[in-house]
C-alpha cells in the first residue's frame, strides 16, 4: 500500500473508533479526515466537545494515543495520527507559531539564545519546524513534563 494510502486507510480506522466512541458516549459532533504532510489528521467537530479537549489538551491527548492505540490494533504499525477537537489544536498551533516569532526576533536581534516554556511534545514540534523554517536552531532541553525549547542562530 503506497504512504498516501497508508495514511487514508488509518484516518478511517481512526474515524471509525472515534464514531463508536461518541456514539457511545451520546456525544455529537462530526469526523472530518485528511493527509497532512507524513500523518493522517482527523477532527472531532460540531456540538459541545470542550470536555473532549480538558485542561490544556490533556484529554484530548488521552484521547489521541487511544486513537493511535486503535488504529496499531487494526494495522500492526505505530501511527503518527493527528488528532484536533474543536479546533483546539489548530488554534494552538497559532499561539506557538507566535511565541516562535517572538524568540526568533530576539536571537535575530542578537540574543545567544532564548529559552522558551515547558511544552508538550506536540508543542515543541511546532516551535522546530518555526525556527527551522526561519533558518535558526533550536533543542529541546529539561526533563518531562518541562522540557522546553531554546533557540538559538544556526552553529551555535
Amino acid at each position: 500500500m503506497s504512504d498516501a494510502g497508508q495514511l487514508e486507510n488509518e484516518g478511517e480506522i481512526a474515524a471509525d473508533f472515534l464514531e463508536g466512541l461518541l456514539d457511545i458516549a451520546d456525544l455529537d459532533g462530526d469526523i472530518d479526515m485528511d493527509v497532512d504532510g507524513d500523518r493522517a489528521a482527523v477532527e472531532v467537530v460540531g456540538g459541545n466537545l470542550g470536555h473532549l479537549v480538558g485542561q490544556d489538551g490533556e484529554v484530548l491527548d488521552a484521547l489521541q494515543e487511544l486513537t493511535r492505540l486503535a488504529v496499531y490494533r487494526e494495522t500492526g504499525e505505530r501511527s503518527r495520527l493527528m488528532l484536533d477537537v474543536a479546533g483546539f489544536r489548530a488554534a494552538r498551533r497559532s499561539e506557538l507559531v507566535a511565541i516562535a516569532q517572538g524568540a526568533i526576533d530576539q536571537v535575530k536581534g542578537g540574543e545567544t539564545s532564548v529559552s522558551l516554556d515547558a511544552m508538550t511534545p506536540f508543542e515543541r514540534k511546532v516551535v522546530h519546524d518555526a525556527v527551522a523554517g526561519a533558518g535558526l536552531e533550536s533543542s529541546s532541553d529539561g526533563v518531562e513534563p518541562h522540557r522546553y525549547v531554546v533557540v538559538h542562530s544556526a552553529g551555535e
